[in-house]
């Protein structure tokens, strides 16, 4: 374990910063089946993921719906929430939820932010298998709720369901899923590295807001293109309720494509950001 060194003004002297970087996760830690706090995370991310799905999917539909020139001949075009709204609902969830969750599970909420973390050993494999599988879960339930207190409108606007928009190639769609994954993964790095809240006693209370807005700003700039993926789990639990072929032909470009961002956030977060401070000491001012 490293300790940073920070530079001091000028004419100072070096000092040694009081902060060790947490010890790595084991790959496999079979102890952790016999606490019962796993069980609870897991719980906690089935519940939260459940909640997230159910809130944004039901914004899509409702919007849809509003905004249909057969339902609203007066003003269809704007009328609804539109993509804005569909955006802040996503972030919001998310930073609502990640506040919630962030002190039992992690607040992970997304199967490419678990892997993420798993590649850099924040957790453990096991933990990181029994997340993706809740968030699944949870993913699916979620949309299954919005099926079935929504089920005249769900099918006709799209389910909510991932898909390619017209126009667009599927390498697109895939460069698009990683670069949105990346941006996110890379902020939930960034807003929980365990050295700037040792440095900076507001980041723990901050940073479920700008993992949130990550997620906003992502889905602003790729609606358009795929719907905005960036977590399997969204993606397979819409594709599981609304079960047509163009959601399944596509699921697969958000599965890769997160997995592929989240693995270069994470590479880049700790081989090239936190590597350099760890064996070469920050050159940050204070």
């Amino acid at each position: 374990m490293a300790k940073d060194i920070e530079a001091a003004p000028e004419g100072g002297e070096f000092s040694a910063k009081d902060y060790s970087d947490p010890p790595p996760a084991p790959i496999v830690d079979f102890e952790e089946l016999t606490k019962w706090s796993l069980y609870r995370a897991v719980i906690a991310e089935f519940v939260a993921t459940l909640l997230f799905l159910y809130i944004a999917v039901a914004t899509v539909i409702g919007y849809k719906h509003q905004s249909d020139p057969t339902v609203n001949t007066t003003d269809a075009a704007c009328s609804g929430v539109g993509i804005l709204g569909i955006a802040w609902a996503f972030g919001g969830m998310i930073f609502v939820l990640v506040y919630c969750t962030a002190g039992v599970s992690g607040g992970h909420i997304n199967p490419a932010v678990t892997f993420g973390l798993f590649l850099a050993r924040k957790v453990s494999l096991i933990r990181a298998l029994l997340y993706i599988i809740a968030q699944c879960l949870g993913a699916i339930c979620g949309v299954g709720l919005v099926k079935g207190f929504q089920s005249a409108y769900y099918v006709r606007y799209g389910g909510g369901a991932n898909e390619l928009s017209a126009g667009y190639s599927k390498g697109t769609g895939l460069a698009a899923e990683i670069i949105g994954t990346f941006v996110l993964v890379y902020t939930v790095f960034s807003a929980t590295d365990p050295k700037r809240n040792a440095r900076d006693s507001h980041i723990p209370v901050l940073a479920p807001l700008p993992i949130g807005f990550a997620v906003f700003m992502v889905h602003l700039a790729t609606i358009p293109i795929t719907g905005t993926g960036i977590n399997p789990a969204r993606s397979l639990g819409a594709a599981v309720i609304y079960n047509t072929d163009k959601a399944w032909d596509d699921q697969w470009i958000f599965w890769v494509g997160p997995l592929i961002g989240a693995a270069i956030a994470a590479a880049y977060h700790q081989y090239v950001l936190r590597a350099s401070a760890a064996k070469l000491g920050s050159y940050r001012s204070n």
